[in-house]
C-alpha cells in the first residue's frame, strides 16, 4: 500500500500539495465549527484525488482512527465498519 498511500493517502499524482497537510488532521484545541469546516475542506480536496478510492480502502482496511482519508472522517469510518459488520 506504500506505493498508493505515502504519509497520507498521497501519492505523487494526488491532488494534495503537502500528503501531511494539516486540514486532513485535527490540530490539538479544534472545536466542533472549526472540526467540520476543516474536514469539508479536506473532502473537497479528496474529491479531486486519482487515488481517492484506494485511499478510503486503505484507511477503512487498517481501521485508521484519525484524520479525513478518501473522503471520509474517522466517525464516517466508523459508521461504515459497524454497517458493513451488521450487513454480514
Amino acid at each position: 500500500m506504500d506505493a498508493v498511500c505515502r504519509g497520507h493517502g498521497t501519492t505523487e499524482d494526488s491532488a494534495g500539495p503537502d500528503p501531511i497537510s494539516d486540514v486532513f488532521f485535527s490540530p490539538s484545541g479544534e472545536g466542533r465549527t472549526e472540526r467540520r469546516q476543516r474536514e469539508n475542506r479536506a473532502k473537497v480536496l479528496c474529491e479531486q484525488c486519482p487515488v481517492i478510492v484506494q485511499c478510503r480502502q486503505f484507511a477503512l482496511a487498517t481501521n485508521e482512527p484519525f484524520g479525513v482519508w478518501g473522503g471520509m472522517t474517522a466517525r464516517e469510518r466508523a459508521l461504515r465498519r459497524t454497517a458493513l459488520k451488521k450487513a454480514g
